[in-house]
């Protein structure tokens, strides 16, 4: 039902650049695209790739006590498999980055949460939106942005967001092509919302995600951050019938990253999913 590699490549203009390669571990080699310029920039060349399986390891399973885990390269959370997903939403508190254990501080080390539709078992497109978290030596900031993939993300503007804050994501598809992205940071009351219109790839609606995510930067996935712990409350998705469904019975996924697993997350109740990096 999953992919076991993922490959993602693209023919542009002549203003585009070459795809290259990168080596990811667990056997899986992606093939990004640079970031071509226009009227909007992608933030920092930002993008969501979708769900990259990683091999299972029944020695780790042991050792961390998890079972019925999926392993991911890149997604950490709650993945609904069905038909006929259009919203899904879910509040945050804006956790507080750190570099991981062993880690330098020179280096830039980034995480993201965000609430999507599709990108497991169908990979055509992605509505999504959410919050990054970056950290270098003692600096954090936050990005909040709105992504119809494969295009890359783009960030909100005048959007303030602090660690501690409280952000409700909510995305809908209006139709496979056209949709909306909406973040409310209910601390600051604030909102902002990007809607999308005849989008050439288009939504399957058989996925609704809860996701904290090792995103793509500049052709390549980020060095990881430790973000403590995220808790997507009051998380909902609601279907093409009206019914409102919770997150009971969801696709658990961890990342795993060079045979080492990076997160821990599982479902509470109907409506929370919480993932802890280990």
């Amino acid at each position: 039902m999953k992919l076991t590699s993922f490959i993602c490549a693209a023919i542009f203009s002549a203003s585009a650049v070459i795809a290259l390669p990168t080596e990811l571990g667990d056997g899986v080699t992606l093939v990004r695209r640079e970031p071509r310029m226009n009227a909007r920039r992608a933030a920092r060349g930002r993008k969501t790739n979708p769900n990259i399986p990683a091999a299972s390891d029944a020695s780790i399973d042991a050792i961390t006590n998890n079972t019925n885990i999926n392993y991911s390269t890149n997604w950490a959370g709650a993945v609904l498999i069905g038909t006929g997903y259009k919203s899904v939403t879910a509040t945050i508190i804006v956790p507080t980055p750190k570099k991981p254990s062993g880690g330098s501080s020179s280096t830039q080390y980034a995480a993201s949460a965000w609430v999507g539709i599709d990108g497991d078992t169908c990979q055509t497109a992605i509505l999504q939106g959410g919050v990054d978290f970056y950290v270098q030596g003692t600096t954090v900031s936050f990005d909040a942005w709105y992504e119809w993939y494969p295009d890359y993300a783009y960030t909100f503007s005048g959007f303030p967001i602090s660690a501690g804050d409280s952000i409700t994501m909510t995305v809908t598809a209006s139709s496979t092509s056209a949709g909306s992205v909406k973040l409310t940071n209910n601390t600051k009351n604030k909102s902002v919302t990007h809607s999308f219109s005849g989008e050439t790839k288009k939504l399957c609606e058989t996925n609704a995600e809860f996701i904290v995510e090792d995103f793509e930067e500049n052709g390549s996935l980020v060095p990881f951050a430790n973000f403590g712990a995220v808790t997507f409350s009051g998380a909902s998705v609601t279907t093409t019938s009206g019914t409102t469904v919770g997150v009971s019975g969801a696709t658990i996924f961890d990342i795993k990253q060079n045979n080492v697993v990076l997160t821990d997350c599982s479902v509470s109740g109907s409506s929370t999913v919480t993932c802890t990096y280990v």
